[in-house]
């Protein structure tokens, strides 16, 4: 269980960090992201300060530097042990030292250790990654900087420990954070979108391929900053090369072919980022497929019983969850298999295996659906994704699978990494959840498994997302997929990130290659890219320049070099175990000599000026991460025993006077002393514990009129002239019955009725509509009613609305 305490030291004293200053440079698909972190000792005695923060899962930390009054030191990167021990012998010879490592559990998280800050002493830390940009489904960039970290929950039984958080409300964190960026890209900047307020988008050139963004005054950390950009002609491949470094010493592992080349090294070398992101015709994007396995895994560990933005109120997120799976079932084609798994501490599922598409089946899953609560602990997500990978797949039925979480787990590199083994098998599609989501988890499963990743935050619907990745699992997917590079004489090319065999619509490929050698007169090279889509082959051929400018800042590079340490460290956990493979040395070694972090190694920096032995033991103050206060409360109890929501409010992450980590340990014989040692501060706001043996249902909430619409859809994707779609379209069923053409049967009359009414008052959540009004289509197809021109008019006429028969596709 993880260790979550709202207390932001035992003794009430203040929080080192004061301030965060953030500026990033966005270049085309990547970004350069410095941080500077300011702290300051107010205590009477040496401290040693401990922040444990996130950053983006494709993140290359690539430089770490501190300053303590007037002294700077850079940190170098070192072999993860031996940093830890450098640092513990500095702290003991009483210098000052800094210590920056990546979580073992999960590549996103990282611990920064401030050792030995003297009496009344500042210091400044420099943070330094790069990262690549996450391609939305509208063709925006996503860059998040992300200011929630949530516990996350470490199976019984696994290695390591899990990351210790100290978290209080994202409103009461003591220290602020200023943020601008800078843009630059090929092609015009079209806008920039935020989750937050921002200033103005300013243009640098009138032709508007450079622009300044900066985050409004009063801005308070207590969520993700996320920005969206938007280029034109976004599907244009292009080819960048990056200039090496002149400095660039031969690294020391002669073996590794692709760090040492007998020409030169990997950051010594110009290398080329080569993006792929193909544009569907419109043809392709209206077909969808009638078949396929579809399978669901729903997360409801105690954390999803949170709301979905940062108000205490409102929709939950199983509660969310709940409304898109019945949107997802819906719009399933006829023909198709499915089933419905769900997890916590264990894990479920509605089918032994899973069944043919009918009203049958549906009508079972529903209801199983509608009572699905977040009542089952923790987040175990390795067991029954084992347990998926172990079903045989049904012949001819590609398998889709779509992972809803809000992304808690300590074992994300073996989630990952189970994935990526049975990538071959099926695609998967992957939702965050809530502020916090562990981009490593969700950008890592869907990249494993060719899918796509969706994050849904704040104020976002998670529905439209979802639907969005159904279109994509159902469309057709680029294949057969080759690059060839036409070089000039004596310049050779060294691939430094594994082959691409599909891409999907919405999805975004970046490749990176070593270029080695010289041409003695040639400045340009050329490389060529062949795939086929729905049958129909295509070519980009993309001219590059062998001479590109040498102030780059190495972003390339150090992507080039992240790319190849995953897949080493990949290879590594795999063959963990066997002897002479060597493959940690060989990470160790790239990573030291490209200056990029990796699972081994670390950043250390000791400033060994004169210092006394510290004389007893340094104080430890971790210092608090944003989180939500309803995500602390479910993680840190057990189910059995959870709080009521009345319980769960912003003061209950304030005590000062004692720690609720009692009630995650609590067994039925010390409930009521635990409840009776509650602080006075609890107990005067009247806050109480819900009964621990029978806790109360959650009340359901009416469901919105779209949603009650959708679930009287049959699976055939007709409607029955029944009350209840009487009572959607605001009539009673008399008036609804009596305009009804002769004719015309009673189904085909109410379906083209839920296609009016969709199409005339549901027009902005068409997203989320579409592909269930095709297969209504579809099915009216198939009956050949008479007068479907006399059934519209009759439907506009009684709904009041204006919708053409072809806008309805008939």
């Amino acid at each position: 269980m993880v260790n979550c305490c709202g207390l932001l030291t035992a003794k009430k004293e203040p929080v080192p960090l004061k301030s965060i200053e953030v500026e990033v440079e966005v270049r085309d698909h990547v970004a350069t992201v410095v941080s500077t972190l300011h702290y300051e000792n107010k205590e009477d005695k040496p401290l040693e300060a401990v922040f444990v923060f996130p950053l983006p899962a494709d993140a290359a930390v690539c430089h770490f530097s501190a300053k303590i009054g007037q002294t700077q030191v850079v940190a170098e990167v070192q072999e993860k042990q031996k940093a830890r021990e450098e640092y513990d012998d500095a702290l003991s010879s009483g210098q000052q030292a800094f210590l920056l490592e990546e979580s073992e559990q999960s590549p996103d998280i990282f611990s920064l250790s401030v050792g030995s800050l003297p009496p009344g002493e500042s210091a400044s830390i420099r943070l330094e990654y790069v990262t690549e940009l996450a391609v939305q489904a509208d063709d925006g960039l996503r860059f998040c900087l992300p200011a929630v970290l949530n516990p996350r929950y470490q199976p019984q039984g696994s290695e390591g420990g899990s990351v210790q958080v100290t978290s209080v409300p994202a409103s009461l964190v003591p220290y602020s954070l200023s943020f601008s960026g800078r843009l630059s890209s090929p092609r015009p900047i079209s806008k920039v979108e935020a989750n937050c307020s921002l200033d103005p988008l300013q243009y640098l050139n009138t032709e508007q391929t450079q622009a300044t963004v900066k985050l409004a005054a009063g801005h308070k950390f207590d969520r993700d900053v996320e920005l969206l950009i938007y280029y034109k002609d976004a599907h244009q491949p292009t080819a960048v090369v990056e200039a090496g470094q002149a400095s660039a010493k031969p690294g020391k592992w002669k073996l590794l072919k692709l760090l040492l080349t007998k020409k030169g090294t990997l950051m010594g070398d110009p290398v080329v980022m080569l993006s792929l992101y193909p544009e569907f015709p419109q043809a392709v994007m209206s077909s969808v497929a009638s078949c396929g396995e579809f399978l669901f895994l729903l997360d409801r560990s105690g954390s999803m019983d949170c709301p979905m933005g940062n108000r205490e109120q409102g929709q939950t997120r199983v509660g969310s969850a709940r409304d898109t799976l019945l949107l997802l079932l819906k719009s399933l084609p006829m023909g198709c298999y499915f089933n419905i798994y769900s997890f916590g501490s264990s894990y479920d599922h509605i089918f032994p295996k899973s069944v043919e598409y009918s009203q049958k089946s549906i009508d079972k899953a529903l209801k199983i659906v509608e009572k699905m609560e977040a009542n089952m602990g923790g987040t175990e997500i390795l067991q029954p994704l084992k347990h998926i990978y172990s079903q045989p797949c049904i012949p001819s039925q590609p398998r889709q699978l779509f992972v809803f979480t809000d992304g808690e787990v300590g074992n994300t590199k073996q989630v990952v990494d189970l994935v990526k083994k049975n990538a071959g098998s099926h695609r998967c599609f992957s939702f965050g959840i809530g502020e916090g989501a562990s981009s490593a988890l969700i950008s890592g499963v869907a990249k494993a498994g060719g899918g796509h990743a969706q994050f849904i935050t704040g104020a976002d619907r998670m529905q439209p997302k979802v639907m969005q990745s159904l279109r994509f699992a159902l469309q057709p997917a680029v294949v057969d997929i080759s690059v060839t590079w036409d070089l000039p004489k004596g310049v050779s090319v060294t691939p430094l990130s594994p082959s691409i065999t599909t891409l999907f619509h919405g999805q975004r490929s970046l490749l990176y290659a070593q270029l080695t050698g010289k041409s003695s007169g040639a400045t340009e090279g050329c490389v060529t890219v062949n795939y086929s889509l729905a049958g129909h082959p295509s070519k980009n051929q993309i001219h590059f320049s062998l001479k590109p400018t040498e102030d780059t800042g190495l972003t390339v590079h150090r992507l080039g070099a992240r790319t190849l340490i995953r897949s080493l460290e990949m290879e590594e956990r795999e063959h963990r175990g066997q002897q002479n493979r060597g493959v940690k040395e060989k990470v160790v070694e790239l990573s030291v000599q490209s200056g990029v972090s990796s699972a081994f190694t670390a950043f250390i920096a000791v400033n060994k000026g004169s210092g006394e032995a510290v004389k007893g033991p340094l104080l430890r103050r971790n210092v608090p991460t944003p989180m939500m206060y309803m995500q602390a409360c479910a993680m840190s109890m057990p189910m059995p025993m959870r709080m009521s929501r009345a319980c769960a409010a912003p003061q209950m992450m304030m005590m000062q006077d004692d720690c609720v980590e009692c009630f995650a340990d609590m067994s039925d014989d010390n409930e009521e002393m635990c409840a009776a040692s509650l602080p006075t501060s609890l107990k005067s706001i009247g806050m109480f514990l819900c009964d621990f043996e029978n806790p109360q249902p959650s009340l359901m909430p009416p469901r919105e009129p779209l949603l009650q619409l959708i679930s009287l859809q049959k699976a055939s994707g007709s409607w029955v002239l029944e009350p209840a779609l009487a009572t959607v379209l605001g009539k009673t069923s008399e008036e609804v019955e009596k305009p009804k053409p002769a004719s015309v049967n009673q189904e085909v009359w109410a379906t083209i009725l839920a296609l009016i009414w969709l199409h005339g008052f549901k027009m902005e959540a068409r997203e989320e509509w579409e592909l269930l009004a095709m297969k209504a289509v579809s099915w009216l197809h198939t009956q050949k009613a008479p007068c479907v021109t006399e059934c519209v008019e009759a439907g506009n006429a009684l709904l009041g609305c204006k919708v053409q028969k072809d806008t309805l596709g008939l």
